[in-house]
């Protein structure tokens, strides 16, 4: 197989054929020339975007999207700024029929979480303390002493 020179977009700077890196500035390598500079398919073109240090470590969850489509939004942005990251179904939400629907929690490599939490902002929902005001409270006490009350009267009727 015919080695290309491969060439840092970024600095200009060369590289060997094993590298895949620019050893100057961490830039993904390209070929200069070549049958394969022309043919780039997509998924490789993906896998250049991404940056080497925001690949490392476990997958932890950084964002939750509502279904697949916005997930994918989130991906491409993430994408963008050079993390790698993977949406998956949220737990509890498997429905076969409706495949793009439910949530989607997005994974990222620890390397990238700080970034991808940057990208994307605080987007964990957290959950919201419901406090009910005050009248809410008396009315709800007071349907619940009306039903105790009526089942007391019914139960008193049945026994006399």
């Amino acid at each position: 197989m015919p080695a290309f020179p491969l060439q840092c977009p970024g600095c200009g700077t060369g590289g060997a054929a094993e590298e895949r890196f620019c050893p100057r500035c961490g830039s993904p390598l390209v070929l200069v020339g070549g049958p394969l500079a022309l043919a780039a398919d997509p998924a490789r073109e993906r896998a250049r975007m991404i940056h080497p240090p925001y690949a490392d470590g476990p997958l932890v969850k950084v964002a939750r999207a509502a279904n697949q489509p916005e997930a994918e939004l989130l991906q491409a942005l993430l994408l963008e700024a050079g993390v790698p990251s993977l949406a998956r179904r949220s737990g509890g939400f498997d429905v076969p029929d409706f495949l793009a629907m439910g949530p989607r929690d997005l994974l990222v490599p620890e390397g990238g979480a700080a970034a991808a939490r940057d990208v994307l902002g605080d987007r964990e929902p957290r959950p919201a303390v419901a406090r009910a005001r005050p009248w809410v409270r008396v009315l709800a006490l007071a349907l619940a002493l009306l039903v105790i009350s009526f089942v007391v009267v019914s139960v008193l009727a049945a026994i006399l």
